[in-house]
C-alpha cells in the first residue's frame, strides 16, 4: 500500500507537466489563429479534457459553401470579432479562456458524439479545478434570441470568463454617412420647396382635400375595416351604413365638384367684364351644379331603393 501511494505522488508532477503541456499548445493555437482555435477531433479532446484549469467558448458551424448554412455565414463574423476583442486582455486572464470554431467537415464525429443536429452553436465549457473550477460539469448553452449579433454574445460569455470581454462595437460608417446625406438632402429639399410650404394657398388646397376625404367617409371606412370594393366589383354598398373605400373618392370627387361650382358662381362671375361671358358661365357653371348634384342624389338612391326624391336623372 505504501509503495502504491509513493507511485500515485510521483505521478503527480506528471500530471502537472502534462496539463501544462496542452495548456502550452492552446495558447500557441490561439495565437497562431488570431485568437481562434481551429479545432480537429483530437483538439476538441484536449481543449475540454476532463482535467482543465481554463475555460472554453467553441463555436460549432458548417461553413462549407456544400450545407448552404445561411446562419452559419451571418454569425462567423460577429464569434470572430468577439474572440479578437478577447485577446487584446492581458495574458494572465488571456490563457485562462479560450476561442474555439469546430467547423462540421473537419470533426464530424464530435457532431455526432454531442447530437448537435444544426449549426451555428455555442457552448461554453467551464473549468473543472483550480479557484474558478464549476461544480456543472455539462457545458452551457448560448441562447440566439437576441441574434447574431456580437454585442449580446460579448455580453454573455462575459458571465464566463476571468475578465469582462472588452469588445465594443465599430463604428457604423454606412449608417452615419447614410443619415449625414439624409439631412444635408432633406435641408437642400427644404430650401427650395421652403416656398410652397409658407404659401397660404399651398395650406389652403390640403386643407380643401383633407376636408372633402373627411367628408367623403374616409374615417369611417378606416375605423370598420371596409374593403376597397364589393366581392362582385361594385364600388357603392348598399344601405347607409355601409361603405367601400372607392365609395369615399367618388363622393368626395362630388362634393369638390359642388362646392367649386358655388364658388365660381359667387367668386368668380360676378366680376367678369364682359356680359356675354359672364351668362355663359353663369349658365355653365348652374348647369354643373344641377347635373353633379342630381349625380348625388342618384347615389342615395342607389344605396338606399325607397329614397324618394330625384333631380335629373
Amino acid at each position: 500500500m505504501k509503495l502504491i501511494g509513493f507511485l500515485s505522488f510521483l505521478a503527480l508532477p506528471l500530471a502537472f507537466a502534462a496539463s501544462n503541456d496542452g495548456k502550452s499548445k492552446l495558447v500557441s493555437l490561439a495565437a497562431s489563429g488570431n485568437g481562434v482555435i481551429r479545432l480537429d477531433a483530437s483538439t476538441f479532446d484536449l481543449l475540454t479534457s476532463p482535467s482543465r484549469d481554463w475555460s472554453a467558448s467553441i463555436h460549432f458551424t458548417a461553413l462549407d459553401k456544400r450545407r448552404r448554412c445561411v446562419p452559419c455565414k451571418e454569425f462567423d463574423p460577429a464569434w470572430n470579432d468577439v474572440a479578437k476583442a478577447w485577446a487584446t486582455v492581458p495574458v494572465k486572464e488571456r490563457d485562462n479562456h479560450f476561442f474555439a470554431t469546430l467547423d462540421f467537415d473537419e470533426a464530424p464525429t464530435v457532431f455526432q458524439k454531442l447530437n448537435l443536429a444544426s449549426a451555428p452553436v455555442v457552448w461554453v465549457y467551464n473549468p473543472t479545478e483550480g479557484p474558478r473550477a464549476s461544480a456543472k460539469n455539462a457545458p452551457s448553452k448560448y441562447d440566439f434570441s437576441n441574434g447574431f449579433e456580437a454585442e449580446p454574445l460579448a455580453f454573455h460569455l462575459s458571465n464566463h470568463t476571468p475578465i469582462p470581454i472588452p469588445y465594443k462595437a465599430p463604428i457604423d460608417w454606412v449608417r452615419w454617412i447614410t443619415f449625414i446625406s439624409g439631412l444635408l438632402g432633406f435641408a437642400l429639399v427644404l430650401r427650395f420647396i421652403a416656398p410652397v410650404l409658407q404659401s397660404r394657398w399651398t395650406w389652403a388646397v390640403i386643407t380643401i382635400l383633407t376636408s372633402l376625404t373627411m367628408t367623403g367617409g374616409f374615417m369611417f371606412t378606416r375605423i370598420r375595416g371596409s374593403p376597397y370594393t364589393g366581392s362582385d366589383g361594385s364600388w357603392i354598398a348598399g344601405g347607409y351604413q355601409n361603405q367601400f373605400g372607392q365609395e369615399v373618392q367618388v363622393v368626395a370627387l362630388i362634393y369638390g365638384t359642388l362646392a367649386f361650382s358655388v364658388v365660381m358662381l359667387t367668386m368668380i362671375v360676378p366680376y367678369q367684364t364682359s356680359p356675354a361671358r359672364q351668362r355663359l358661365q353663369v349658365y355653365l357653371w348652374s348647369g354643373v351644379l344641377m347635373l353633379v348634384y342630381s349625380v348625388l342624389v342618384t347615389l342615395f338612391r342607389v344605396k338606399n331603393r325607397g329614397y324618394p326624391f330625384k333631380l335629373l336623372l
